[in-house]
């Protein structure tokens, strides 16, 4: 039946974008979100896909949805764990709670979900393996001013890579994170205005093409299992990271 994945937020953004590509290159797609009409766009004319609304901070929605594509495919060969979310910028102690609970409950809480559903239905099946490849950040490494929350969940997520690789192993499960700088998606678009730098001046950034990323994703999730990218920063090339602060 082919290659399955499972793509997380793949209704919008680099979501959509590793969708669409994936699904031109013939892998069976199990799309996750919360809008199904985004979803069923995404997926219109392909056989290949199927559509799963899903809010994946919720534990039996994302249980549900990993058994749906695992019963109409038959296996699930890759998670790229991708659904998240963000926060008007502010410095921590303006920063309400129910913010906080809002970029946890889906950059962390939904990305442990989904590879919890991944890694029990990759260990379970026959044959035993797949791979697991979170999305992380340019924020994993160095933050943006007044972001605590994204930028905690996204060194959160980097810990998490680094646990699945190891615990993954004698299950032939790999894990991987791609960390993404200025991907052109709607999300991105006010750094083409202009955006809050370390010293506190707004600038404007250079960005890139989310089809660099997808691309990219597609690389990771082709390798045999026995080879591995652990960590891969895709980046507009003029962008504010190398040197960030």
């Amino acid at each position: 039946m082919g290659r399955t994945a499972v793509v997380t937020g793949a209704g919008s953004g680099l979501g959509m974008a590793v969708t669409r590509l994936f699904l031109e290159k013939g892998w069976n797609v199990a799309l996750l979100g919360r809008r199904a009409a985004a979803l069923e766009e995404v997926a219109a004319g392909h056989a290949n896909a199927l559509c799963l609304p899903c809010d994946v901070s919720q534990e039996a929605q994302v249980d549900e949805a990993f058994a749906a594509a695992a019963g109409r495919f038959g296996r699930v060969d890759m998670l790229f764990n991708n659904a998240g979310n963000n926060v008007a910028p502010r410095p921590i102690d303006e920063i309400p709670v129910a913010d906080w609970l809002k970029v946890l409950n889906v950059n962390l809480h939904g990305a442990f979900l989904c590879a919890r559903a991944a890694f029990r239905q990759m260990r379970a099946q026959d044959p035993q393996g797949g791979r697991i490849i979170n999305n992380g950040s340019i924020s994993a490494h160095a933050p943006r001013p007044m972001s605590v929350p994204y930028t905690t969940t996204k060194h959160a997520i980097t810990g998490l890579t680094r646990t699945l690789s190891l615990d993954g192993r004698r299950f032939n499960i790999a894990c991987g994170q791609i960390d993404i700088g200025n991907a052109l998606t709607e999300m991105a678009m006010p750094m083409t205005k202009g955006v809050m730098q370390a010293d506190g001046t707004i600038r404007a950034e250079a960005t890139m093409d989310p089809g660099h990323v997808a691309s990219s994703v597609l690389y990771m999730a082709e390798l045999p299992l026995e080879a591995n990218v652990q960590f891969m920063t895709v980046m507009a090339t003029a962008m504010p990271f190398v040197g960030r602060g």
